[in-house]
C-alpha cells in the first residue's frame, strides 16, 4: 500500500487536485508552513458560493498537493482554482519555495531522490541507459485524489506515455 492511498482520508476520490513540484527538497519547517498557511485557505476556499472542502499534503519532501470538492458534488469553478493558484503562489514566495519549471519532467533516480529534469536531459538520460521502463516516474498532471491515490502519479516509466515518448529501453 503506497503513502498516496490513505491520503486526505477526510476527501472523496472525485476530489480534483493541483500538484506542485518544488525545485529542491523541502524541509520539515518549509512543509508545515506550506501546510499552514495553504490550511488557512482552504478553511475559507468557496466556488460560486457554495464551500471547498480541501486538504493540503506534501508527498516525498517535493510535491504540494492542493485537493478540493465542492461541498454540492461539482467541480470547484474557474475563479476557486485561479484563487487556489494565488495561494499557492503566495505561499510558496513568502517562504522561498521554487517550483519546477514547466514541461520538465520527474523521475526517481537509483538511490531514491527525485530529479527534475529538462526533456532533452530526460531523452539523454533515456539514450544513455540511466531512465528505463522500470524508472519510477511523476506525473503531476493527474487531476483526481482517486487516481492518485490509485498510484497513477508515481509509477515505473514502462507503464506511463513516458516510455513510448522516449523509446525507453527495458532492462535485461
Amino acid at each position: 500500500m503506497s503513502a498516496a492511498s490513505s491520503l486526505l482520508p477526510d476527501l472523496p476520490d472525485a476530489a480534483r487536485v493541483w500538484i506542485h513540484p518544488a525545485a529542491a527538497p523541502l524541509d520539515a519547517d518549509t512543509q508545515a508552513a506550506l501546510r499552514e498557511r495553504l490550511g488557512a485557505f482552504v478553511d475559507e476556499w468557496s466556488s460560486h458560493q457554495q464551500n471547498v472542502k480541501g486538504g493540503v499534503a506534501v508527498l516525498h519532501d517535493r510535491f504540494v498537493v492542493l485537493a478540493g470538492a465542492r461541498v454540492d458534488g461539482a467541480d470547484p469553478s474557474g475563479c476557486a482554482i485561479d484563487d487556489a493558484t494565488r495561494a499557492v503562489d503566495a505561499a510558496a514566495q513568502a517562504l522561498g519555495v521554487e517550483w519546477v519549471p514547466s514541461l520538465h519532467l520527474l523521475y526517481r533516480t537509483d538511490d531514491g531522490r527525485v530529479e527534475a529534469v529538462s526533456r532533452s536531459r530526460f531523452r539523454a538520460l533515456a539514450e544513455e541507459g540511466a531512465v528505463t521502463t522500470e524508472t519510477p516516474v511523476f506525473d503531476p498532471s493527474v487531476t483526481t485524489l482517486g487516481a492518485l491515490r490509485e498510484g497513477a502519479f508515481e509509477q515505473p516509466a514502462g507503464r506511463s506515455w513516458h516510455a513510448d515518448a522516449f523509446s525507453l529501453a527495458t532492462p535485461a
